[in-house]
């Protein structure tokens, strides 16, 4: 064991990552009360007393390569001062939580520099990009898995890898206080509820939400008096306000300031966007639809690198279509009305429909829940304790 309180670099991008690794902060801090932690990352990093040197949503791009082509020289820019400040200022382990694209570049610096490297969360090279295995043997000493198949797979191509759990399914309740959460966003327990997430970076609310908006219009038509909550990432609300108001969505949403776990588990359903948070949906046990846009050119990139049908993670881990995905031209403002509406309809005309759903998510829920905090810093014991490779 080591008693040593460890100095750590770690970088995490945008809210998914600024809460993985926040998490990890936990399990690092209960065993090592002394360690520090500075780098890239959030207000959940912050709270546990993480130096950020430059915010996480610094990192929040959009898209297979248009959007980050935008800011390519930017992030060039933070990646490269961080490396030359870690290298100077040599840290006893970095921690690149997801940000593929910024992080292994990185993380492949300082590993041939002699500094030990994790990477926690495996990028989906088993859904798309599998040419990213050669990158991640170079660049990462260890990963940190969340999905319970992806140490076998890394393991196949020499690359050492510890399933630690989803820290998700930790963190959302096994059955959600419906009631509760509604009492909290001043709804009733007899209103039906759609939850309607647009995404949580720039672009997303940009290519997405106007769509989802539309299809807000439609279903108020078909359900005068359904409820819709949005959700909004604070950076991203008056945005999401302005998209609302030239939409002609404003008098017929509730926008909230964050509370996405809260308005999930209020939600009779969700309009979602692809991401983590469909997987959050999944664990509050909540049906949905998968919608998605995103520039045409980007969208050409990322499909011809894509290795399964699926594009959402519930669908990807339950290995078929257990909800719908409407992905690009697809993603039509009445088609995302129907698929809504089918949800809602099933409630009261195939309840067994529903009960179905929720038996298949709470499965899923049990196979990623670990304590994730603990096995994290365990791993991460571990690698202090070797020599850095």
């Amino acid at each position: 064991m080591t008693d040593k309180a460890p100095r750590v670099a770690m970088v995490a991008g945008e809210a998914s990552g600024d809460l993985l690794a926040g998490l990890l902060l936990d399990g690092m801090q209960a065993r090592w009360p002394a360690a520090t932690a500075h780098g890239i990352g959030g207000p959940q990093m912050a709270r546990r007393g993480f130096a950020a040197w430059w915010p996480s949503d610094k990192l929040a791009v959009h898209g297979y390569s248009v959007e980050v082509f935008r800011r390519l020289r930017e992030l060039l820019s933070i990646r490269k001062q961080l490396r030359n400040r870690l290298l100077a200022d040599r840290p006893d382990i970095f921690i690149g939580v997801d940000a593929p694209d910024f992080n292994l570049g990185l993380e492949a610096d300082l590993r041939a520099a002699g500094i030990r490297t994790v990477h926690f969360v495996c990028p989906s090279i088993w859904a798309w990009r599998a040419d990213r295995v050669e990158k991640i043997r170079k660049s990462a000493g260890h990963v940190l898995c969340i999905f319970p198949f992806e140490p076998e797979l890394l393991a196949r191509h020499g690359i050492a890898a510890t399933y630690v759990g989803h820290p998700l399914a930790s963190v959302i309740p096994e059955v959600p206080d419906r009631s509760g959460a509604r009492a909290h966003l001043g709804l009733a327990d007899g209103d039906e509820v759609l939850a309607i997430l647009p995404g949580s970076r720039s672009a997303e609310v940009q290519y997405i939400a106007p769509a989802f908006f539309q299809a807000a219009a439609l279903l108020r038509q078909a359900r005068p008096n359904l409820r819709m909550v949005v959700p909004a990432v604070p950076a991203l609300q008056a945005r999401i306000e302005q998209v609302a108001r030239e939409q002609g969505v404003s008098g017929m949403l509730q926008i909230v300031t964050g509370q996405s776990h809260t308005v999930l588990a209020a939600c009779d359903a969700t309009l979602i966007a692809s991401g983590t948070a469909t997987l959050e949906a999944a664990l509050f046990k909540r049906p949905m639809v998968i919608g998605y846009h995103m520039h045409p050119l980007s969208w050409w990139l990322m499909k011809r690198k894509q290795l399964q049908p699926w594009v959402g993670l519930p669908n990807i881990l339950c290995g078929e279509f257990v909800v719908p995905e409407l992905i690009q031209g697809a993603a039509t403002p009445q088609a995302l009305c129907d698929a809504t509406l089918q949800w809602l309809d099933a409630k009261v005309q195939h309840p067994a429909t529903i009960t179905a759903l929720e038996q298949r998510f709470s499965a899923l829920h049990a196979s990623l829940r670990r304590d994730t905090s603990q096995l994290a810093a365990d791993a991460i014991e571990k690698i202090l304790a070797t020599a850095a490779v």
